[in-house]
């Protein structure tokens, strides 16, 4: 007879992410750190958090170019969304603030980071519906007269943009299908930019399973998109994909790439690889001339396809 588990006990771990207990609580061992919203003083980018829910406090945290006011210019809006395996870290993350301060001086956008409620306590696909009823709040300033001052004030609807990286590439690469099946609600999607981005492969992965209670392998299309026979339905005009050399998920982000490219989707797709690196280096060591690198075609890449449109 197996003995009885007691309240506060471990009942799964999966290292360096959380751990679960038999009451409910998760203990989460990566990306807790936070810090406040404000005026960046390397960027003078300023940034404030909004709540969007308050029942579940799916919330954003924009970011306005310290240009914005003294510009009668709208200026195009990039929706990204953190990574963190579904299960860790928060748009309040140190490394995602001071990563968004950059992308938003550089390309002079406006930026909402996505405020999802995490797995295991809110399993998937609640990551996913978070992020579109985020997605949705912005396109509720299409017409200027939304709740937020800001993007009423200066977000262009015309030129939108989504971005993620690792698990949070996957949750975006579904926002934009899911707008390509139901449009986007007053928004023109520009371009996607996928850093890392999480996708299935052939090989059995218990964590998904347990975040993602109703996954059913490889015929779920979220998790496993380089399979999905809607991929050409894709309505981006635009993607830059990133992948590194040394990244476990390496392979996922060219299987994805080359199915795009072999799906019939009428898109232009580009590749970037770095040698040498692992799995969101950007983040991890944001000074090294590679992930100055990085930013930087991030940042050409959003002011190349605004201006083109």
């Amino acid at each position: 007879m197996e003995p009885s588990i007691k309240p506060g006990e471990v009942v799964r771990e999966f290292p360096h992410l959380f751990r679960a207990y038999k009451d409910g609580s998760v203990e989460r061992l990566l990306g807790t750190e936070t810090t406040p919203a404000g005026t960046d003083p390397t960027t003078a980018v300023e940034s404030k958090d909004v709540t969007i829910n308050p029942q579940t406090n799916v919330a954003v945290r924009l970011y306005l170019p310290s240009n914005a006011s003294s510009s009668s210019e709208k200026l195009p809006i990039l929706v990204y969304i953190h990574g963190g395996a579904f299960c860790v870290c928060t748009p309040f993350n140190p490394a995602y603030h001071n990563h968004l301060n950059t992308v938003c001086a550089g390309a002079s956008v406006i930026v909402a980071s996505v405020h999802y409620r995490l797995a295991p306590e809110h399993p998937l696909p609640a990551g996913y519906n978070d992020t579109w009823e985020a997605f949705l709040w912005v396109a509720s300033h299409a017409a200027g007269s939304g709740p937020e001052p800001w993007l009423n004030a200066h977000g262009d609807p015309k030129n939108v943009f989504i971005a993620g990286d690792s698990a949070g590439g996957n949750i975006a690469h579904n926002v934009a299908m899911r707008g390509s099946a139901e449009g986007f609600a007053g928004l023109n999607l520009q371009g996607m930019v996928l850093l890392h981005p999480f996708f299935g492969n052939d090989k059995k992965d218990e964590l998904v399973e347990y975040l993602y209670p109703t996954y059913e392998g490889p015929s779920n299309m979220m998790i496993h998109a380089p399979l999905d026979p809607k991929l050409s339905d894709l309505a981006c005009p635009r993607l830059l994909i990133f992948v590194s050399e040394k990244d476990f998920l390496r392979d996922r982000g060219i299987s994805y790439y080359e199915a795009l490219k072999k799906s019939g989707w009428k898109g232009e797709v580009e590749k970037v690889e770095f040698p040498g690196e692992d799995h969101v280096f950007h983040l991890l060591q944001p000074s090294k001339q590679n992930s100055l690198d990085l930013v930087k075609q991030f940042v050409a890449f959003l002011k190349q396809t605004a201006s083109s449109r």
